[in-house]
């Protein structure tokens, strides 16, 4: 890989990333921050959008200015905000681990004091909770006659309490593969894609019922993230699924995660009767399946190249099943 592929995996916060130089301290922040971490986040709001019915084909589009500003907000709250300070506050909690599997990272580098992190943690909450609370209020002036039992505000407070109990003792639930994993999922699936149906829509409980079920397939998802630091994990006594059923067992609960569940949003499409989203998931989900091999021939080595080209289809997939459930 070349210096310059380094200094960008850097920057997103990916693996594999020690350049050897010195680096300003926004660029240690913003790798804290992981930003590749945020994509499908943020990508989650614009599902929840869907699901709401913000892109009905019979004249339910309606964004306008208010809309748009509201929409990216919603983003920016589920990513570098939230998930920004979920990445932070869990590079704190593993700095050392990190020691161990990443010791470029900017905590056991030395490259950002504790305080320094610390401060980046209590001012990414605060900027996050805020921000639900002015998208909770414009929601409320857009949609004045809906009833909302669900806050923004509320699911920003529940995914700070995820972050922390993922990541801090005495839970700490990323010791345990499957509830550690399953509650990043939720985090990364059903938590955005219920903001931004919350902000467009009135949220009902197939939606909850529905992303919580999808976010079985981030459990497979967020397996992928344990293969590259499973030393330190077995070092530490840390109990990820790779570490637990072995690397190879662990690749196929990963994919068989991902497909099994995304099968189930098919077949419940099928079954309500949205026969063409149906087909259009088929069509994604195959070719899903078929660029797997890479991550079962070798789970370590082929993480990032996995992460390329079978997941977009995962992705794109659940906004499929965002634009069918907002079809009605």
């Amino acid at each position: 890989m070349t210096q310059e592929g380094r200094k960008t995996r850097q920057l997103l916060g990916m693996r594999g990333a020690d350049v050897g130089e010195e680096r300003p301290l926004w660029k240690i922040r913003l790798q804290l921050m992981k930003p590749v971490t945020w994509i499908p986040l943020m990508w989650g709001v614009l599902c929840g959008a869907a699901s709401a019915g913000q892109f009905r084909w019979n004249g339910g589009f309606q964004w306008n200015g208010a809309y748009f500003l509201a929409g990216l907000g919603c983003a920016v709250l589920s990513g570098p905000l939230l998930a920004g300070f979920t990445q932070t506050l869990n590079d704190y909690y593993d700095r050392e681990i990190d020691a161990i599997n990443e010791p470029y990272r900017p905590i056991p580098s030395g490259a950002i004091t504790i305080p320094q992190v610390v401060a980046q943690i209590f001012v990414l909450l605060a900027l996050g909770l805020g921000l639900a609370v002015v998208l909770d209020l414009w929601a409320m002036q857009a949609f004045p006659d809906r009833h909302v039992p669900f806050s923004l505000t509320g699911m920003a407070l529940i995914g700070v309490f995820l972050a922390y109990i993922y990541s801090a003792p005495p839970l700490k639930l990323k010791q345990n593969g499957w509830l550690g994993n399953y509650a990043l999922g939720a985090s990364y699936i059903a938590l955005p894609w219920c903001a931004g149906h919350t902000l467009f829509g009135t949220l009902s409980p197939t939606i909850v019922i529905l992303t919580l079920f999808y976010s079985f397939a981030g459990l497979g998802i967020a397996i992928v993230n344990d293969f590259k630091s499973v030393e330190g994990d077995r070092k530490l006594g840390l109990q990820s699924l790779p570490v637990a059923f072995g690397i190879q067992k662990a690749a196929w609960i990963c994919v068989l995660m991902i497909d099994v569940f995304q099968v189930g949003i098919l077949i419940y499409l099928v079954a309500t009767g949205r026969y063409v989203y149906g087909g259009i998931l088929t069509a994604l989900i195959l070719p899903q399946i078929f660029f797997q091999r890479s991550l079962l021939a070798d789970p370590i080595a082929n993480d990032v190249r996995y992460q390329a080209s079978s997941q977009p289809f995962l992705v794109f997939g659940m906004l499929v099943a965002g634009l069918a459930l907002g079809q009605v």
